[in-house]
């Protein structure tokens, strides 16, 4: 249903696409403001560093046909804790179509046989509903709440975050 590949330079336009929506800008930790592509072409330059010398891996979620639909990040990487967190975004015209939950299901062997990662964990807005979903579908298990976690456009500003981990058990 979907392939997951690294990062190529072609990509360029597509995470301009995908960077500068504001929809997803509230799921980042970063401040919400628009990306030049100077900037993202840069990023590319140095996209193909392992996750160990930076930290973080972004991959391409791709439809049947090539075409891109969204990414898979593994961020926060830790070798000691043989951790890493992990974020996904589609674009809006792909959403709800099974490429986020397709990508759960080939990045857990993966991040268990090929990266050594004992657990994957992530980070989701309470109300964000599909996400809770998707994670929970793919196995993750809730443990925690952190209050007004979140900076959101909303009456008190402040959004909870729910905390969600997969333990990656040789047993699957």
């Amino acid at each position: 249903m979907v392939t997951l590949r690294a990062l190529e330079p072609d990509d360029l336009e597509f995470l301009f696409q995908l960077e500068n929506d504001p929809e997803l800008w509230a799921a980042s930790d970063v401040l919400p403001a628009p990306i030049s592509r100077h900037a993202l072409r840069e990023y590319l330059r140095h996209a193909a560093a392992s996750l160990a010398e930076v930290g973080q891996m972004r991959l391409i979620i791709s439809a049947n046909d090539g075409q891109p639909v969204g990414t898979l990040d593994l961020y926060d990487y830790s070798a000691l804790h043989q951790r890493a967190g992990v974020g996904i975004s589609v674009v809006k015209s792909a959403r709800r179509q099974g490429y986020a939950q397709a990508a759960l299901v080939w990045l857990l062997p993966y991040a268990r046989q090929q990266l050594g990662l004992h657990q994957l964990y992530c980070t989701v807005a309470a109300s964000n509903r599909a996400s809770l979903r998707l994670f929970a579908k793919a196995g993750f298990r809730r443990v925690g709440v952190r209050h007004d976690w979140l900076r959101e456009n909303t009456s008190t500003g402040w959004a909870n975050a729910v905390e969600l981990q997969f333990i990656l058990r040789n047993d699957g």
